[in-house]
């Protein structure tokens, strides 16, 4: 009880400059420094920690409510979201090699460019918070960080792999629900996809409307879980060795998700401390301050046409892959169902058949007769139906996925949604998922 009062004794000024020493010092050491080739992940990491603290210490004093210390305050947070996303731009640098991504020199080319903005940016900030701390009699670091004091993650030697992670028979159930969550993933994001860059006027349509720090949050939860299933269930051992096609498709979700966690802190900035400065004159005069060290438009431009861009092409690349791996790994069964009552394999049948193959992933074929027909194609289905109507066939078997013939059974069981006079009727519980 005694240590928190002599704590709660010490003075604002003090503890200002006890929270501000170690950031304020990095500040100093990119002002001497300032090229971009000193952004290591350590002192990004610095960065990140110290701005935290500070920011954290700064808001619990009310820095937000007060003129002479809210500039200071919205330096200190944007140092902390452009120094997050600048760690994931060097992670995502760093372990390019092993991602084996396709379209690898062109997505490099356009990394480099992002993290040139991130840290040319933070060189231009690093002065101006010196000046603003001086401003606030804030005392300056009497000691300098050292470039050794920041040392590369990266060397020249490699540890010996000498664990053997090849995937095990048991781990199948875990790579076909890894392989089927990915599809799964990729298709709720294909509304994001777009194939030319956009232009400045039309990011604005997008950000923050669609594309958004929530939205964007939202996905890196569901990739880094299914990054977190993949390590913790199928390989533990990183992406050097061991299985190349279940490593090759780590490499797409990695990549994926450390854009997005790039992506999310930069929206956050954008939104938070560039986009709507609310109604008092403060604000608005320091929200133009911050968009004169920050360009607002490169941040977009970085943040839509290289982050968002190749989230959406390399969850669309990795599709194929995903379902050669789900494939050779799925359990696979038949079964015999009769076709829909009165008006067959017309647009709602066909179309609830098509979503279950699609939810789970696997490959699925109806067969009738002498024929095979993807069932996951509405368009196959329908000319199954016709194949179906002509011949005079009453039962059709679905060969593949067990995971999707058990649902394509229930779904027999009710008429495949539909009375004898193609009325929808409700379906099962377990078929929910088709009323999205």
């Amino acid at each position: 009880m005694e240590a928190q009062k002599n704590n709660c004794d010490i003075s604002f000024a003090e503890n200002v400059r006890i929270f501000s020493y170690d950031y304020l010092k990095c500040c100093v050491y990119i002002s001497a420094y300032g090229q971009a080739g000193i952004f290591t992940k350590m002192l990004y990491s610095k960065l990140i920690g110290t701005s935290q603290v500070l920011e954290d210490f700064l808001d619990f004093h009310g820095a937000k409510n007060n003129k002479d210390w809210y500039f200071y305050r919205e330096l200190t947070a944007a140092v902390r979201h452009l120094s997050l996303g600048g760690y994931c731009q060097k992670h995502i640098s760093n372990r390019l090699a092993f991602y084996d991504l396709p379209d690898a020199v062109a997505f490099e080319k356009e990394g480099n460019a992002t993290h040139e903005f991130l840290t040319d940016t933070l060189i231009k900030m690093a002065p101006v918070i010196l000046d603003e701390a001086k401003r606030l009699d804030i005392p300056m670091p009497a000691e300098i960080f050292e470039p050794s004091d920041f040392p590369r993650v990266i060397t020249s030697e490699m540890l010996e792999y000498d664990i053997n992670d090849e995937s095990k028979l048991q781990q199948q159930k875990n790579i076909v629900k890894i392989a089927s969550e990915f599809l799964s993933i990729a298709r709720e994001f294909d509304p994001f996809s777009f194939y030319e860059p956009y232009s400045q006027k039309q990011m604005l349509t997008v950000v923050p409307d669609k594309v958004n720090e929530v939205e964007i949050r939202r996905f890196e939860m569901l990739v880094h879980n299914l990054q977190s299933a993949f390590d913790t269930y199928v390989i533990h051992g990183g992406l050097r060795f061991g299985n190349r096609k279940l490593k090759k498709l780590r490499g797409f979700f990695s990549v994926v998700f450390h854009l997005l966690q790039m992506m999310g802190r930069l929206l956050h900035f954008y939104e938070r401390h560039l986009y709507e400065a609310g109604y008092k004159d403060i604000y608005k005069r320091v929200q133009e301050r911050m968009a004169s060290l920050v360009n607002p438009d490169i941040l977009l431009e970085r943040t839509v046409n290289y982050g968002l861009y190749y989230v959406c092409y390399f969850l669309s690349a990795g599709k194929d892959l995903a379902h050669e791996i789900l494939n050779e790994n799925i359990e696979r069964s038949s079964v015999t169902v009769p076709i829909p009552k009165s008006l067959g394999f017309h647009c709602r049948p066909s179309l609830l058949v098509a979503k279950i193959v699609q939810h789970y992933g696997g490959q699925v074929e109806l067969c009738a007769g002498s024929g095979r027909f993807d069932a996951s194609s509405v368009l196959d289905i329908q000319w199954a139906g016709a194949k179906i109507q002509k011949e005079q066939i009453s039962e059709v078997v679905f060969e593949g996925d067990t995971r999707a013939l058990k649902d394509i059974r229930t779904l027999a069981g009710v008429n495949y949604g539909e009375d004898t006079m193609g009325k929808g009727v409700p379906l099962p519980r377990e078929l929910r998922y088709l009323r999205d």
